[in-house]
């Protein structure tokens, strides 16, 4: 399998895009370290079932936003599999509101997770690729980051200073033969889509050309792709999978 040996990380790994992400991963072969915060037990089924399919997956209680807690994972995973050669950013929350009510909080606890959860990771498991002199890194971003929404000032601003923060660990990186990468999905079924009301839903619909929501698994096999050796040639990338709405 294209990539039977290899470690792969995945943060917010619980549910949605993250499970799918590793479920994907260990179907080609990749041993996965599951990552959750507040859902631990949701990391652990997915754990167990990447097992039950005869795969080598645990599940680990990390969070991304206390960069000690974050070198603890490396030393945990290190000490188990030996490496981390894909690491996937994943985790990440909303607290919607509009811009000029948004409280101080809602607008800290996104950027807090959002983004500086994933540059904890990517300074500590950067450590270790840039030993290994190789390793694919994959952010996943949002088209929202590239187009702004009403509602989510915060949640745009994370994910739109997670592409620049892409673009410069690539350029950081390459000369260590590591991969920086971001996936920006459109709207995908998931939990936080099911509670869109259908007017609204129909709304979005009529803006993507495909006519349809995506799944989470169009995610997964994009980040897939990008953390397997053909995508070798490709660095600070910006892959929409979004069904040609942000085009």
């Amino acid at each position: 399998m294209e990539l039977a040996g290899r470690v792969a990380v995945v943060t917010g790994g619980s549910k949605g895009i993250g499970r799918a992400i590793c479920l994907a991963l260990a179907a080609k072969g990749a041993r996965v370290v599951v990552l959750g915060n507040t859902d631990l037990s949701g990391a652990e089924a997915v754990a167990d079932e990447i097992v039950r399919q005869g795969g080598e997956s645990f599940a680990l209680k990390t969070d991304v936003t206390d960069l000690s807690d974050v070198e603890n994972m490396v030393e945990v995973v290190l000490k188990r599999f030996g490496s981390i050669d894909i690491l996937v950013n994943n985790a990440g929350i909303t607290r919607d509101n509009f811009l000029i009510r948004m409280k101080d909080e809602e607008w800290e606890e996104v950027i807090d997770v959002n983004l500086r959860g994933a540059f904890n990771c990517i300074r500590a498991v950067g450590k270790v690729m840039f030993r290994q002199r190789s390793g694919r890194i994959i952010n996943i971003t949002s088209v929202v980051g590239l187009t702004g929404n009403p509602g989510q000032a915060n949640y745009s601003s994370s994910k739109a200073g997670l592409i620049g923060l892409t673009k410069t660990a690539a350029r950081e990186l390459a000369m260590r033969g590591i991969t920086v990468n971001a996936v920006a999905p459109g709207f995908i079924e998931t939990r936080m889509t099911d509670a869109i009301p259908e007017n609204a839903r129909d709304a979005l619909l009529k803006a993507i050309p495909l006519g349809r929501m995506g799944k989470p698994e169009d995610v997964a096999k994009a980040v897939t792709f990008l953390a397997s050796d053909d995508a070798s040639y490709i660095t600070g990338v910006v892959l929409r999978v979004d069904g040609g709405m942000a085009m």
